[in-house]
């Protein structure tokens, strides 16, 4: 079965809104057996809405479109839809006792007949209940072809799409089984790991597919597959990655969770061991502690983090010895480490990770050149730290630095 995704809005092609709707749609999709065919992103404008459906139609079994469904004339996705099936909006009761519910619970100024309005649907489609907003999504088929309009707001579209889209769509096709698993790999470029498993990835049965996902800092290695017997495909993918593991032994630092992040593995080690982690960062800014907390369940093992940017707020906050610093500079093993057991201290945590460096352009309060970061990792019984230089670029430096920063972490969990 394909599927396309259609994003209806200016806003997104002017850059003003980052289209994540479509990467949570495609994942969810890829879960129950769904292959998108395409993505694409279109304005608010009736005869580029039509023609885009007419396309994807043309494609595709499955059309998902999102936006254009608030109750501002600007928003013409419903209309337009009801044209391209040459049908009609009607009032929807159970949708306007939702509204007015919504409003009642939620809302207190006055529900105008603009709102109402939201009830207003094809009268071929099936409305999809939204219990987090005024606008519905709606379900049409025509004859084995499925399209479905969602709301482009993501948490209403996110839970459309876990509640009811993807519970009917399986209840209406028998879809095969899609798998993913995702090594993660550290210390090699992609030409040098190509390079090092070349005779592995021609070997791999023509049904098994290869990616190489680059990121700073590390490698990603993704093999796919899809069929109807679960089985046999999990079996026949971890034969594979047995046998590809050998050739990169040193660099390899085990499968990527099924969510797609290193830190939810370290998240889930963490609460299996029953331990805590705090965080203290200079250079990046605050970004190792947001991979944590970006996930729920965050509070089972994160104690908190500081971020100390200025060198004052490391002697004041984090009680970092100024003679240290006068002595080695910010940028040094000796304040890092120092900055990493202060913090697990602080927090009375099992781990924790500290981060400083010179991201750039500017060297700022050390002379160290620019890219260079140091990195500590405490636990209860040690602090170590290893320098390294990112680049000159300043993003490069503080991505780069996340990951290793994460890297170092997971390796020391995963000793336990």
């Amino acid at each position: 079965m394909l599927a396309e995704i259609i994003t209806i809005g200016d806003e997104l092609l002017i850059g003003q809104v980052v289209d994540t709707n479509s990467a949570f749609i495609a994942k969810q999709l890829n879960k129950i057996g769904v292959s998108v065919y395409q993505i694409t992103s279109i304005q608010d404008d009736k005869q580029h809405i039509l023609q885009a459906l007419e396309d994807a139609e043309n494609r595709v079994d499955i059309i998902i479109c999102t936006g254009g469904l608030g109750p501002t004339k600007d928003d013409i996705t419903k209309k337009t839809i009801a044209e391209y099936f040459n049908d009609i909006l009607v009032k929807n009761d159970a949708v306007l006792e939702n509204i007015e519910h919504i409003w009642k619970q939620h809302i207190r100024t006055k529900l105008l007949q603009v709102n109402k309005d939201q009830a207003l649907i094809p009268s071929k489609s099936k409305p999809l209940m939204n219990k987090l907003g005024t606008a519905p999504g709606m379900w049409i088929e025509k004859g084995d072809k499925v399209f479905i309009s969602l709301p482009g707001v993501p948490y209403e579209m996110k839970a459309l799409i876990e509640y009811q889209v993807v519970p009917q769509l399986k209840d209406k096709y028998n879809f095969p089984f899609i798998l993913h698993k995702t090594m993660i790999v550290y210390g090699l470029g992609e030409s040098a790991l190509a390079d090092r498993i070349e005779a592995w990835e021609d070997a791999l049965p023509k049904h098994i597919k290869l990616a190489y996902l680059p990121n700073l800092g590390k490698m990603r290695l993704r093999l796919s597959t899809k069929g109807f017997d679960e089985v046999k495909l999990r079996q026949e993918v971890q034969d594979q990655i047995d046998k590809v593991i050998p050739l990169i032994e040193e660099e390899y630092a085990g499968l990527e969770d099924e969510e797609g992040s290193v830190e939810v593995v370290i998240a889930k080690q963490l609460t299996k061991l029953g331990s805590t982690l705090a965080i203290a960062e200079s250079c990046t800014g605050g970004a190792v502690a947001e991979r944590f907390t970006s996930h729920s369940g965050a509070s089972a093992f994160f104690k908190g983090g500081l971020v100390t940017y200025a060198t004052e707020s490391k002697i004041n906050v984090l009680n970092i010895s100024k003679a240290d610093i006068d002595a080695h500079s910010v940028v040094s093993s000796q304040v890092v480490e120092a900055m990493a057991k202060n913090a697990q201290q602080l927090f009375q945590s099992d781990y924790a990770v500290a981060t400083t460096g010179n991201a750039g352009p500017t060297k700022g309060d050390s002379d160290a050149e620019v890219g260079t970061v140091h990195i500590a990792i405490a636990n209860n019984n040690d602090v170590y730290s290893q320098e390294f230089n990112f680049g000159n670029s300043r993003l490069k430096v503080i991505q780069k630095a996340v990951n290793k920063a994460l890297e170092m972490l997971q390796k020391e969990i995963f000793k336990n």
